[in-house]
């Protein structure tokens, strides 16, 4: 009998055999039914974890690439922020250059400006825009006011300055405020400028040789010019050295070739000679033409060629800070001899007969007033024997005068009148003489010369400009004139910090050093021995020395604290032929305040520049659209 197959059972898989074969999934082992499913399954999860992986790693590759343009924006940012914070910087000093060199082809620059820039405020009245083709875009301010371009710059760099010369008449320097603009940046830059004067040196001269005046035309001429320049000894024009013992603490410059045997020199030395490369710039020779030994420079490779500065060929400048159509507040002006005493207590007596008016207006003078503020003029005042005591006149100058000759001068006196004066408190009035003690010299009719003092009819004039000067200076103030200035005993400052004297003659500054028929000193008594002068010494046309320097006798050192400058070499010492020593020791030292500071008005070298002093960054001025912060 037959069997019959069963049928698969609900459920089963059937599958092909590699022979073409059906079987069911009954023939084939569980466990390996069982690999065949979880391998089935593991191929479908596979494939789903790839595309997840596959788009993670494209997400966190965009998020890379979107950062790194993101950085590589923000750097580019960053860097040209920080190109035009440093550009800006740069035009603000571009500014302070640029306004340097106007100064030095104008050197009357310093009263053009903006009144209405900020920092322009306490300068405002006395500055103001330049107008026409001299217009400056540098001075424009606020939203629609101009910039100047820094040039080679292509127009993307530009700046502009404020300036303040409030102080310029006290101290000799400005202030200039410069903000330059790169882009959106600007950044701002205060510079202090200080004017190059005679003040840079302790001791500054024009030629090296003994004032000519008097002596013939040719030898004028021939003296007046430089060493290096042609000028002869032939005509003996006196060429002068330093000596052994002589020690300058400061810088010291000469347009001239100097001369000097052993000397000591503690600062920095210049001339205008320009030596052949090896050549010294100095000769060691004495005053004879001898050879001499080196002497001592600090630094020690000896003095530098520097360009020459220019001797102005008046101090009229400063008469005109008398006129008070000119000037707010103006100086003092006094007339004739006068004779200044300046007081610890920050007052100074004036004695000067022939004043009217102290100051003047009109050009010439041709009107005048006497304020308070510079003595009462009159027989009584100035011209007394105990003249008019007032405040030194604070930042500003003092000039005396000659005798005007022209009868619409103020302060005119016909050539037979002499002003009335007071010889005594409580005293009537007499007419000034002009009469020398002994009934027969010439007197200045303030009391030189003096007892048994022997003096040509030049050195005292009755009705010349000249100023006699002594005391403790408390305040600061220019004394200038237009003939002698003759300094009569010590000068010192009440406080050497505060305190500022500037004494300018157009002709000779001279150390009072009388003497009578013999050449025996006649000083008084408290007068004798060393002298001390704290002041800028300042002789246009001549020189200054000690008067009578190989009469007197010994007299000490003369002590100088503060500058020289003179046109002429001025001789302070004499050795004679029998070996007598006449005169003063020079010991000078300079000033360190001239190097940032003047005493006022003090007259300028005719060709100047601006060095800066200070430099200061400051919170920008104005936004890079023009707006001030």
């Amino acid at each position: 009998m037959s069997r019959r197959a069963s049928p698969p059972a609900t459920g089963s898989v059937a599958s092909t055999s590699p022979t073409g074969s059906v079987a069911s999934a009954r023939s084939a082992p569980p466990a390996l039914s069982v690999l065949r499913r979880l391998g089935s399954t593991l191929r479908r999860d596979e494939d789903g974890v790839a595309l997840v992986m596959v788009i993670g790693v494209g997400a966190v590759l965009a998020l890379l690439t979107v950062a790194a343009v993101a950085i590589a924006l923000g750097s580019a940012r960053t860097a040209r922020t920080d190109q035009d914070w440093n550009g800006a910087l740069a035009a603000a000093y571009a500014g302070v250059e640029e306004y340097q060199s106007r100064l030095a082809a104008d050197p009357s620059y310093g009263r053009y400006g903006n009144p209405a820039a900020p920092y322009s405020a306490p300068s405002a009245t006395a500055i103001s825009l330049p107008a026409g083709a001299a217009a400056n875009p540098a001075f424009g301010v606020g939203l629609t006011g101009s910039w100047a371009s820094v040039p080679g710059s292509g127009g993307t760099a530009s700046f502009r300055y404020e300036v303040d010369v409030s102080e310029f008449d006290i101290t000799g320097s400005m202030s200039l405020r410069s903000t330059g603009r790169v882009g959106t940046q600007t950044r701002t830059v205060i510079a202090e400028l200080k004017v190059n004067s005679f003040l840079d040196y302790l001791y500054f001269t024009d030629y090296e040789v003994a004032d000519p005046t008097g002596a013939s035309a040719a030898v004028v001429h021939d003296c007046t010019r430089y060493a290096y320049a042609g000028r002869t000894d032939a005509n003996h024009c006196g060429e002068l050295s330093f000596i052994g013992s002589d020690v300058l603490n400061g810088p010291v410059h000469s347009n001239d070739t100097i001369r000097s045997c052993g000397a000591t020199f503690k600062g920095p030395v210049t001339t205008a000679y320009s030596a052949p490369s090896g050549t010294p710039l100095y000769a060691p020779m004495d005053s004879n033409s001898h050879p001499c030994g080196a002497s001592t420079f600090s630094p020690a490779t000896g003095p530098t060629t520097v360009g020459a500065v220019v001797m102005p060929a008046t101090n009229a400048a400063l008469m005109l800070e008398t006129r008070s159509d000119l000037t707010t507040p103006a100086g003092c002006l006094f007339t004739g001899p006068t004779q200044i005493v300046f007081n610890a207590t920050g007052t100074v007596t004036v004695r000067s007969p022939w004043t009217r008016q102290t100051q003047v207006t009109g050009d010439p003078a041709s009107g005048g007033s006497a304020p308070a503020a510079c003595g009462v003029p009159g027989a009584t005042g100035l011209g007394s024997r105990d003249g008019s005591t007032f405040a030194v006149p604070a930042n500003n100058v003092m000039y005396v005068q000659d005798v005007p000759a022209v009868a619409t001068d103020p302060n005119y006196w016909s050539p037979t009148a002499f002003p009335p004066v007071q010889e005594a408190t409580g005293t009537g009035t007499v007419p000034l003489s002009c009469t020398g003690v002994d009934g027969h010299g010439s007197d200045n009719g303030i009391g030189y010369p003096t007892t048994n003092e022997s003096a040509s009819a030049t050195d005292y004039g009755c009705r010349t400009g000249d100023a006699f000067v002594r005391g403790v200076l408390n305040g600061s103030v220019t004394v200038a004139t237009s003939h002698l200035l003759y300094i009569v005993g010590n000068i010192t400052l009440a406080n050497t910090t505060r305190d500022m004297l500037g004494l300018v003659g157009n002709d000779a500054v001279l150390v009072w050093n009388p003497v009578d028929a013999s050449g025996v000193s006649v000083m008084p008594d408290a007068e004798r021995g060393s002298r001390s002068i704290h002041a800028a010494v300042l002789s246009v046309n001549h020189t200054f020395r000690v008067q009578n320097p190989s009469k007197g006798g010994a007299r000490g050192s003369l002590t100088v604290v503060g500058a020289i400058a003179q046109k002429f070499r001025g001789t302070v010492w004499v050795r004679t032929p029998d070996g007598t020593v006449h005169g003063y020791t020079k010991d000078y030292s300079y000033d360190s305040r001239f190097a940032t500071r003047t005493p006022p008005k003090f007259l300028l070298p005719v060709s100047t520049s601006y060095a800066v002093t200070l430099w200061i960054e400051t919170r920008a001025a104005f936004a890079a659209d023009g707006a001030a912060r």
